[in-house]
Order: C-alpha cells, then sequence, then structure tokens
C-alpha cells in the first residue's frame, strides 16, 4: 500500500493502560508501521478552555498499513475497537474517554461524508490547530504534505512550539 495512512489516539481514562492496548488491538487488524510518542495535553471543553474537571488526556499517532478503504477503516475496525476497550459515546464530543481512534491522513485523500450514519472529514481538520494532533504525526511522517495547507506536517507542529500545556510523556511507550 503507498498510501501514507496515520491515525490519532488519545484518551483520558486510565489512558496508560489504554492507549498501549489500543495500539495492540490496531495490530490485529492492521499493520501497524509506526507509532509517535505519547503526548500528554490538559482537557478542553467545547469553548477551547481548559477543563480542570477532567483528567488530562494523553494523545499518539500510528501509521498504519491496509488495503481498506477510509470509511471501512474508521466504522468497521476503529470503531470495532472503541467499542471493545468500553468506549460510551456521548452528545458532549468534549467528554472524558477511554479510547478515541480517528483517521487523520488518508495519504492525499480529501473526503467529506456526512449522512445519518456515515461522519468521516479527511484531512482531520484539527491537524492544523490542535497541537495534540499535530505533534504526534509530525513524529511519525515529518515531511509529509498537508494536502489543503500545503505545508509539511513538521512546519506545522513547529506553530506549536513552546506551548506549556502539552508535553512529552517518555516514560510511556507504545512500542
Amino acid at each position: 500500500m503507498s498510501e501514507i495512512i496515520l491515525i490519532t489516539l488519545g484518551s483520558n481514562l486510565e489512558p496508560e493502560i489504554h492507549l498501549p492496548r489500543a495500539v495492540r488491538l490496531l495490530a490485529e487488524r492492521v499493520r501497524v508501521v509506526g507509532v509517535s510518542r505519547v503526548y500528554e495535553s490538559p482537557a478542553v471543553r467545547a469553548d477551547g478552555t481548559l477543563d480542570p474537571a477532567q483528567p488530562p488526556f494523553l494523545n499518539a499517532a500510528a501509521q498504519i498499513e491496509t488495503d481498506l478503504e477510509p470509511v471501512p477503516l474508521k466504522y468497521d475496525v476503529l470503531r470495532a475497537i472503541e467499542a471493545e476497550m468500553g468506549r460510551q459515546r456521548s452528545p458532549d464530543k468534549f467528554a472524558p474517554r477511554v479510547i478515541d481512534l480517528d483517521i487523520a491522513l488518508y495519504g492525499d485523500l480529501l473526503l467529506q461524508l456526512d449522512t445519518e450514519d456515515t461522519h468521516l472529514l479527511l484531512p482531520d481538520p484539527d491537524i492544523l490547530d490542535r497541537a495534540h494532533v499535530a505533534l504526534p504525526l509530525a513524529d511519525l511522517a515529518p515531511d509529509l504534505i498537508h494536502p489543503t495547507s500545503g505545508e509539511t506536517l513538521r512546519a506545522i507542529a513547529d506553530r506549536f512550539a513552546g506551548i506549556s500545556t502539552i508535553r512529552v510523556r517518555p516514560d510511556i511507550r507504545l512500542d
């Protein structure tokens, strides 16, 4: 498979247990060719302000290889792993979670599906404005060109350099 496919992972409920488990479960279904460092960041509310009532999130990314198209990858693999791990979806996109798995990039594919039962936007718009998404992706594919901004993932991540609310957690390894 020649497409670079990048998956983001996040958890703030026992994340030291759930992130490594999610990578293992992912590797049972697709070929995991790399994992990023783990980053810790505070939980945020819908308005972007910090939410001190929630535990911090641990975030990472995985580069995978698969012949699956984006929709079956999201719904048959990623959502299945989330369900197996006990993820309970709620209307609150910012609620605490055991695990969150998303396709961030699927090669240079631009995709917008928004139907009653399928929601998928590629590339993930959070890459451009969320440090906890951009930094792990840049660990894996720093020279990859973002399909809409034309910037490398390294250049996008560099915009978040020095943010004091996010830090690398070298004590947690996913490989």
